[in-house]
Order: structure tokens, then sequence, then C-alpha cells
């Protein structure tokens, strides 16, 4: 199945010298994920919805400053490899190019369209991340708005005493300050939602120390009460269905008998679940292999090795490395991304790494990625893992499709 059906040509662009404040206002429309950033008719990459609430700039900066390289696809590409390439770079819009013009887009929402009928096969045990991350009632909205930007998520359940009680997103926290402590109209979209019904990133509201007063509110302030649930043996096609016919991207999973919250599911995860290889899949995934002049596989493969066995006892389970080439260059060598996700029995670890030449880039993003394991920094590291014979028969009905 290839993405020819399931790409829109319809896309919001904007050029790099637009002000952000200008960029968030097209976030007021809810089903807007990225928009495309050029320069002049050359594409430069996105600005998902997410990277600019994370982001603290002034409206007056330039969108170029916020541009994210991600990759970009052919109208042909097959729809498990986009979504190995989301994962692999944490988007959920890839551009489309055809002559090096983009053409159209491809997004996490069409890609679970398109496959929803097939995930019959497989629950939400097999995919739903069991370490929760929460916030009570009384976490005030300057530490849940930390916690949002480490963990690199984008909604945090409100729990009280193991009851579920809220959600909150990073959305809700942003446009809560900027609005000057008042709610959207029309309360927020629940669990995993983007956030206010206007969903403001930018431009006026609060500022100085209103805000730093603000973010002394607790969460309960903020949070939406209403929230989704879902239980383990759910079948993944109702769980997207229900996300689809309630606007959210996510749903906390709570326990058969206690009722208590024990995980959550998102879309991100159901996505993952269709990058499983077969049995003999490589540990190692390189996207780009291309171009490393230098290296070949079995370099990278023995450079993430060499990484992961410093650190004592750690168990690579999966290893994602993705390169992607800018136009700009130095001395005829381009300027190169590297990005590194590494899921092991310790957890999840994720860094960028750019410079001239793929093998430069790659060494620089080992270098981040080395430097979170020695200070312990994970991420998601409750994300349930399986052998190969118990991933071959959970997903062998989409790998043989």
């Amino acid at each position: 199945m290839n993405i020819s059906d399931i790409l829109s040509t319809k896309f919001t662009e904007f050029d790099i010298g637009t002000p952000l404040s200008k960029v968030a206002g097209a976030f007021e429309n809810q089903e807007l994920d990225s928009v495309i950033v050029t320069d002049g008719e050359e594409y430069q990459g996105v600005v998902s919805r997410r990277q600019l609430a994370s982001s603290s700039n002034q409206p007056s900066a330039k969108v170029g400053s916020q541009v994210q390289h991600v990759p970009t696809v052919d109208r042909t590409e097959d729809v498990r490899e986009v979504a190995r390439l989301m994962i692999g770079s944490d988007a959920k819009t890839l551009p489309v190019l055809r002559d090096e013009q983009i053409v159209g887009v491809v997004t996490a929402d069409a890609v679970l369209q398109a496959v929803r009928p097939f995930l019959d096969a497989v629950t939400v045990e097999d995919a739903y991340t069991t370490k929760l991350i929460s916030a009570t009632p009384e976490t005030t909205l300057g530490q849940a708005l930390n916690t949002l930007r480490e963990a690199r998520i984008a909604h945090l359940p409100v729990v009280d005493e193991g009851d579920l009680v809220g959600m909150v997103s990073l959305y809700d926290v942003i446009d809560f300050t900027t609005r000057g402590g008042r709610k959207a109209h029309g309360g927020t979209t629940g669990a995993g939602g983007r956030g206010s019904r206007r969903g403001r990133t930018g431009g006026g509201g609060a500022r100085g120390g209103d805000t730093e007063r603000m973010l002394d509110l607790p969460v309960r302030n903020v949070m939406s009460d209403t929230v989704a649930t879902v239980r383990r043996n759910a079948p993944l096609d109702d769980v997207v269905e229900t996300m689809f016919d309630q606007e959210i991207s996510s749903l906390v999973v709570i326990d058969d008998e206690s009722n208590e919250p024990v995980g959550i599911i998102t879309k991100t995860d159901v996505i993952e679940a269709l990058t499983w290889e077969r049995d003999d899949r490589q540990a190692v995934q390189v996207f780009g292999l291309d171009l490393l002049d230098e290296m070949d596989y079995d370099d990278v493969a023995a450079l993430i090795e060499d990484m992961t066995a410093k650190y004592g006892k750690m168990t690579v389970i999966k290893a994602s490395i993705e390169l992607d080439e800018h136009k700009e260059q130095s001395r005829g060598v381009p300027l190169v991304l590297a990005r590194i996700r590494l899921v092991t029995d310790r957890g999840y670890f994720t860094a960028d790494g750019e410079g001239y030449g793929a093998a430069h880039a790659l060494r620089i993003a080992a270098n981040a990625v080395e430097r979170q394991l020695l200070k312990g920094k994970t991420y998601h590291d409750g994300r349930k893992r399986r052998d190969d014979d118990e991933r071959e028969k959970l997903y062998g009905w989409w790998l043989g499709a």
C-alpha cells in the first residue's frame, strides 16, 4: 500500500521570513499539525504545532529560526516506510516532493485512516505505553509545562489518589497563559486533544509577572474533567475510531478490575506498531545509508554497540538512525542532520546531531545520546517489550499484507 491515495495536495505554506506570530495564527485551525516553510520556491522544512508550543520565542522572531528538517517522501512511498520515517523523525507530517518541488503532504492521521481496517488483529495490550507520566490536581502549571517539555509529550493525565480526574495538554497551558488566565470559549477537548478550542499558541495575553503568577496556579484550573479511557483488550481499530470520532489523540488505559490508570495509548503508539519488522530484521535501522561515504552498515551497528557497551549491561531492542542531507555545503561537503532513536531495556533515548558530512553528524548525535546515557535521562521507558516470536505473531497480519 503506497501513499498516492492518501496524500493531501492542500497544505499551509509560509516564507522563511514570516513572523512567528503570523504562523501561530494559522494553528487556530485545529486540524493543522504542521506548516511548510519555503525560501522563494525552495522547500526548507516544517514547523509543527507542538514545536511552536514547546519553544520560547518572541512573536517577532521569524519562522526560519524554528524550521525542523524532516524526511521527504515520494508519492509512491510505502505506507509502512512512511510510518517508520514519522517515528524516526518524531514528525506527524511529511512533505511529498516531486522534482524537488513540494506537491503535498502525508499526515499521521491519513496513515491511520488508511490502515484502520487492518488493526483489529492488534489490541491496546500490544502497543500501549505502560509508564504513565501524570500530574496531580495541585501540580502547578509551571511544573506541568516543564514535565510536558522535558518528556517531549503533549498530554498529561491528572490523577488524584489513584483516580483519573482530568487531562491537561501542552496547548491548554500555553493557551491559558497567553489569554491572561482565561479559559478558551468552549473549554478543552479532553484526553489527548489539541488543547483549547481556539488553540492559540502565541500572540497577546499575559506578560512578564502575570505569566509567572499564572504558572504558579494549580493544574485543576485548566484541566479537562472529561477523559477518554480504554481497556487493554480493546482492538486498535476501535481505538483509532474513538480518536477520530472524539477528535483526540490519546486515551488513558485503565485496569480491568480496579479501573485505575495503568498507561496511555497515543496515535504515535499506533503508528509505531506499523514499524515492527520480521524476525530477520536488523536491530539497527539506518535511513539514508547512502550518505555515509566513510561508513557502512556494520560500522554504524558497531558505533551503536560501542556506545551502549560503556554503560553496563544494556540490551538494544531497536535503534533507528535517520540521515537527512541539506543543500547547504562547506567546501563541497553537505550539511547533514542525523537523528538517533535508541530503545533499550533501560529506557528510550533520542538525540540529533548536525554537521558537514553524514559521518560527522552521526558522531555528534551519538555523543549527545552518550551524554543522556551517562545522566540516565530517559523518556517513555515503560514501553512494553516483546520477544521475536511475539512480534511475529502480533504483527504478521501487517507484514504479510
